[in-house]
């Protein structure tokens, strides 16, 4: 991103989860969708191009476990709801700096197959005329061009799904079909565990919590570190030789570890390439070990590659969940190390130069996801 400083804030409430949603009301007219540094599977639309459709504008981004397992339903209502007047717009504003790459997230939208309008937002110009701070964030527009619902976080697909049913009888849509979508999704688009004690946990000095390597963390410089030899429970280290960014850790010569001791029954890091794109590649391994609790971005002997700056699954427990020690060994320099997140449903609360966005907090509600 050009000139934008931003820091983002992760927020647990009442076990984990945190959801908005407010009433079908009015809550104002549509702000416009301008400041986009270009669009995907679409050209330029504008609130007075979508008038006299129903709009659902969701804000998300391609590395946030919790945005990618909204993206089913997205795609299933688009499917449904598309021939009944319904638009689905997929705000892509970005976390970490390689999101706001436009190629980024071209990749990103191709391998996801996501179908819809994709603005990408990357100086955050669309998030802020919605004084938008959660991903992902649904808002719901009616044909006159009001917003009259919307929801923070994962979660109360069914409510949402009937006040797009709502919303499109409002504006003429008959015969609509009575059922909801029901979802299964793979991989990490997959729902979340239900035994989740790990938080997500950033790798970059600026944010960094839990470091457990002996050595203390040195900022924007080559160290050697040890990895901890008996991490606790939520506890992380680096072996080899790093030089730790704000967001992110990269490695200098090969080979290097991460270790991460966790409870969750999945672990997904946030990983790029080296500068030079230059495939980087690892072997996972779980309590000393790789097995048959290997994700969809590993194999059964803990092996993969880093290609694109993105979110790796790299483990899914599949029989019972228990505290277990991951390790991941980069083979190669040059891997860029953001953070892990455990696909809980948390909730996201963006801060902007400090400042939050939206005067309106999260309150506790029924299964939604703040973010990072």
């Amino acid at each position: 991103m050009k000139n934008l400083a931003f820091w983002i804030t992760a927020t647990v409430l009442i076990g984990g989860v945190v959801a908005v949603a407010s009433g079908i009301g009015d809550e104002g007219r549509m702000p416009e969708l301008d400041g986009a540094v270009a669009w995907v599977n679409s050209a330029p639309l504008s609130s007075k191009a979508l008038r006299g459709k129903v709009v659902l504008v969701n804000f998300w981004t391609y590395s946030c476990i919790n945005s990618l397992r909204e993206l089913p339903y997205m795609k299933a209502w688009m499917a449904k709801y598309k021939d009944a007047g319904l638009v689905v717009i997929g705000v892509h504003a970005p976390e970490f700096g390689f999101e706001s790459d436009p190629v980024n997230v071209k990749n990103a939208v191709s391998d996801l197959n996501v179908a819809y309008p994709i603005p990408i937002d990357s100086n955050h110009s669309i998030w802020t005329n919605f004084r938008n701070e959660y991903w992902p964030a649904d808002y719901f527009i009616d044909g006159k061009g009001r917003i009259r619902y919307h929801h923070f976080g994962e979660g109360e697909y069914e409510k949402s799904e009937r006040v797009i049913k709502t919303l499109l009888t409002e504006n003429g849509a008959t015969g609509l079909d009575e059922s909801i979508v029901h979802i299964k999704a793979e991989g990490s688009e997959a729902p979340p565990g239900n035994d989740v004690q790990s938080p997500e946990t950033y790798i970059g000095y600026a944010r960094a919590e839990s470091f457990a390597s002996p050595e203390r963390m040195a900022r924007e410089s080559r160290r050697i570190y040890s990895p901890p030899a008996r991490p606790g429970l939520n506890q992380w280290g680096l072996g080899g030789s790093w030089n730790l960014g704000g967001e992110r850790a990269t490695l200098e010569s090969a080979p290097g570890k991460i270790v991460f001791r966790f409870h969750s029954r999945d672990l997904h890091m946030i990983l790029g390439p080296s500068k030079n794109r230059t495939p980087v590649r690892f072997k996972v391994k779980v309590n000393g070990a790789p097995g048959d609790d290997h994700g969809s971005d590993s194999a059964a002997d803990g092996t993969g590659e880093v290609r694109q700056p993105r979110m790796y699954q790299l483990i899914r427990q599949k029989g019972l969940i228990r505290d277990v020690t991951f390790e991941i060994e980069f083979l190669d320099p040059g891997v860029q190390a953001f953070g892990f997140t455990f696909g809980q449903e948390t909730g996201r609360v963006y801060e902007y130069d400090g400042t939050r966005r939206n005067g309106a907090g999260a309150q506790p509600g029924g299964g939604g996801d703040r973010h990072r």
